[in-house]
């Protein structure tokens, strides 16, 4: 979606891991040669995306670009939004949700997020932008960049990502966009992902058009 001489934007298609896994499996890492574009440095993340998440994704295509992006990212300065569609609603049209979130296993589930006082603090600002058939479209803008947070947040709202079948959205492929970012550089450069097409029908039910903003 965007190319210079310092980074790339990618549409990263759902259920496709930025990583290698330790099962293995194809990874954004097998395309990385094709993505070197011309450089000899093949281009690496500045930041994470969870496997079943589409959209945009951040690589930088040099070592000093990539340490750039990797501040601007972990200093909160990129502007991120999401798209996602979740089961109910919220309980007001828009709002903030401020939940820590801690890591937790057992030995019968394995590993999850959960809001605990315990955990590091983590904050997601929501707006509704379309509701239809028991569904909610929701933006999202994370103020922090916790593992699994949006994730666990909506459930914590009571209207969990539809898709989500580790915190409460039922089965199937999950329904969250990386819609758009923004870098703050010079000069800036910014760029959206349209929705995936497993999106589709259930942001149609929620009122969004080919074409929407």
């Amino acid at each position: 979606m965007h190319r210079d001489e310092r980074l790339l934007v990618l549409d990263k298609p759902a259920g496709l891991p930025v990583h290698r896994g330790p099962r293995g499996g194809p990874s954004l890492e097998d395309w990385l040669p094709a993505l070197a574009l011309g450089k000899r440095r093949l281009p690496q993340p500045a930041h994470r995306l969870d496997a079943d998440t589409a959209g945009c994704l951040v690589l930088g295509r040099t070592k000093p670009a990539l340490a750039a992006l990797g501040a601007l990212f972990a200093e909160g300065r990129v502007g991120k939004t999401y798209w996602a569609v979740v089961r109910g609603a919220p309980p007001e049209p828009e709002g903030e949700v401020v939940a820590p979130l801690l890591k937790r296993s057992t030995a019968r589930e394995g590993w999850r997020m959960v809001v605990d006082p315990a955990g590091q603090p983590a904050l997601t600002l929501w707006r509704m932008l379309g509701q239809g058939d028991g569904l909610s479209w929701l933006e999202l803008r994370p103020g922090t960049g916790r593992t699994h947070q949006l994730r666990v947040h909506c459930a914590h709202l009571g209207c969990p990502i539809l898709g989500d079948a580790r915190y409460g959205g039922g089965e199937g492929p999950l329904h969250l966009l990386a819609r758009a970012v923004s870098l703050p550089l010079d000069p800036p450069v910014s760029a959206a992902a349209p929705p995936p097409p497993h999106m589709r029908a259930a942001l149609a039910a929620c009122g969004w058009r080919e074409g929407a903003a």
